[in-house]
């Protein structure tokens, strides 16, 4: 495995981190570091209040098929999405959602060390994005585990099915991603996606609209969507972690 950005402090001066999102790729990113590094430390930023609940069973799964326990990060400010929606008075914005930035990379960067090594679960099938974190990001040390592998998001899928881990049950649901449910960087194919399989979880962020009088879409409240509008196949795959918005850190 390989560190990469060559401006960085030794690997054994800092802490390997790896963050753990309640995916399948972050959980085989973290099998592929501690097979190499066994100290290394896997950490979830909780946000678990709002996703699927099977998500909690899906990380015990996976804390004993690593053999190690996985670390839960919480904000020392909010209680979760809505206490940030609520306080903040931000839905979303053109990069990024507020909910992340305070309960994933705020979290993220409060727990790490300049000398620390991090570790995300992006894989050969996102060698881009991982050429232009790289280049965003230069002060950050860091390593692509499932990149070095030659591992993309299937492969993932099917070590997990090797393992007899049962996969979370957001992808069984027809998911592209494993967030909490009602995202709100979901394009309106997702919405409408929601709207029928939980239909609480949209009501309570249609709801959450129109007591901010702020939208997830800019042309519509949730609560006026056109139950045929968007393809949610077709609709690009939304990512929140603390991975998220760290370019926007160092520019």
């Amino acid at each position: 495995m390989r560190l990469r950005q060559a401006n960085q402090l030794s690997l054994f001066d800092g802490r390997v981190l790896v963050w753990f999102s309640c995916g399948a790729a972050s959980a085989c990113a973290a099998k592929l570091t501690l097979d190499e590094y066994p100290d290394a430390e896997i950490l979830y930023c909780d946000t678990l209040k709002y996703e699927h609940p099977d998500n909690a069973r899906f990380m015990a799964d996976v804390s004993a098929w690593i053999g190690k326990p996985i670390k839960l990060l919480k904000s020392d400010k909010y209680a979760d999405i809505f206490d940030v929606f609520d306080e903040t008075g931000w839905l979303v914005g053109h990069s990024m959602a507020r909910c992340t930035i305070e309960l994933k990379r705020a979290v993220r960067e409060r727990y790490q060390h300049a000398g620390d090594t991090h570790v995300f679960g992006m894989g050969a099938d996102e060698a881009s994005r991982i050429a232009r974190f790289e280049r965003d990001n230069p002060d950050i040390a860091l390593m692509w585990p499932l990149l070095d592998s030659g591992m993309d998001k299937q492969d993932c899928l099917n070590m997990l099915m090797r393992a007899g881990i049962e996969l979370p049950a957001m992808y069984k649901l027809g998911y592209k991603n494993n967030n909490c449910i009602g995202c709100v960087k979901g394009g309106k194919g997702y919405w409408n996606k929601i709207r029928l399989d939980f239909p609480e979880s949209f009501s309570r962020m249609a709801a959450q609209e129109r007591k901010m009088q702020a939208r997830v879409f800019g042309d519509v409240y949730l609560d006026e969507l056109p139950v045929n509008v968007g393809r949610y196949e077709s609709e690009f795959e939304v990512e929140c972690g603390p991975v998220c918005g760290m370019s926007a850190v160092v520019e």
